[in-house]
């Protein structure tokens, strides 16, 4: 080290010479600097054995995964449960996210903050925006993106804050485009036709140690590839009954889709106008209030994830015949937890 060699070459001497206070600095600046790069790499403030972390939002999908896990141990960090343990032959930690886009950010930064997790999953149910989609599929999706980041312009026209049609840099934003264009605001039916709401979507801004200190703007955030491809070759044997209600099933039998785009954002959709456009502008599969935050933290993190949901209704959609069944009977949770164990299965095995 430069400090060490620099204290001794000097020759022996009372008192503090101005060459020993050099030597004194340089070494405290390579301390705080191992400090730094020591701070960057620490995952596991509380258990350092390596894990997949599985973050879920309701209780009635995690409860079926952690009646599943053995070996448990529970942690309690800022009020929330991290249990660790082991699950299809896999050492996991899971954690109740609760809802929303804020909760799954923080929960999941602190699993990454307190144990060593090496992958992420996240498991759990949400609305259906692709009408192709039934109750009861699960889907992962290959992209996870949040169209509900805006810039809500005054009127229908392409904001132009800082000067040109589109530029909105000079405020630290940055419109989402797709093939250079920005892509178009949502327009409300009214009877005398579609009426532009203004807002236009923008991209994420995210900071990570490899894009530092710039950061970068990105519109969505990628799954994993190996761990999509192994969930491809998945088959399992999704119920068409739930099992809280037996008496209420679905009419069409439930599959796991993987690939598409899934989507997420702060509002809870019920509004079919609003689906409509996210389906004919994002062909996105289904919309959930957790994923996509959960995706831009593991991605600042350099942490590959995947994302099972499993869809509970048509989101806004009264004409979703199937809705019943989720709702009556538990259907939803327990296929994407049946996917989720089934996947960790075939994940072990390849490992």
């Amino acid at each position: 080290m430069l400090w060490l060699a620099c204290l001794t070459r000097l020759p022996p001497a009372k008192g503090i010479s101005m060459n020993r206070l050099a030597c004194a600095l340089l070494a405290l600046a390579a301390l705080l600097t191992t400090g730094a790069a020591h701070a960057e790499r620490k995952r596991c403030l509380s258990d350092c054995k390596p894990r997949i972390g599985i973050v879920s939002a309701f209780g009635a999908e995690a409860d079926i995964l952690l009646e599943q896990t053995q070996g448990k141990r529970d942690w309690r960090i800022n009020g929330n449960r991290f249990t660790t343990g082991v699950l299809r032959g896999n050492p996991v930690v899971i954690v109740l996210s609760g809802v929303s886009m804020v909760n799954a950010t923080m929960v999941t930064q602190l699993m990454l903050d307190h144990f060593h997790v090496e992958r992420l999953l996240m498991s759990g149910i949400a609305g259906g925006v692709n009408p192709a989609n039934h109750v009861g599929d699960v889907v992962a999706p290959a992209t996870w993106a949040m169209p509900m980041e805006v810039y809500w312009n005054g009127d229908g026209s392409l904001p132009a804050a800082c000067g040109n049609a589109g530029d909105v840099a000079c405020l630290g934003l940055k419109l989402a485009t797709d093939n250079g264009q920005a892509r178009p605001d949502y327009r409300f039916d009214t009877p005398g036709g579609k009426v532009s709401s203004g807002m236009f979507m923008r991209d994420s801004f995210v900071m990570s140690a490899a894009t530092a200190p710039g950061g970068e703007f990105r519109f969505e955030f990628q799954a994993d590839a190996q761990m999509l491809a192994l969930a491809r070759t998945l088959q399992p044997a999704l119920a068409t009954c739930g099992p809280k209600n037996p008496a209420l099933c679905v009419s069409t039998q439930p599959a796991l889709k993987v690939g598409g785009r899934g989507i997420s954002g702060t509002a809870f959709l019920a509004n079919a106008g609003y689906r409509t456009y996210l389906y004919e502008t994002l062909q996105a599969q289904l919309v959930d209030m957790e994923t996509a935050a959960f995706a831009q933290v593991a991605y600042a993190n350099g942490v590959p994830f995947i994302a099972f949901r499993s869809v509970s209704d048509l989101a806004g959609g009264n004409d979703f015949k199937d809705v019943g069944a989720f709702f009556g009977s538990g259907l939803a949770e327990t296929n994407e937890a049946k996917v989720t164990l089934v996947f960790l299965e075939a994940w072990k095995r390849r490992r």
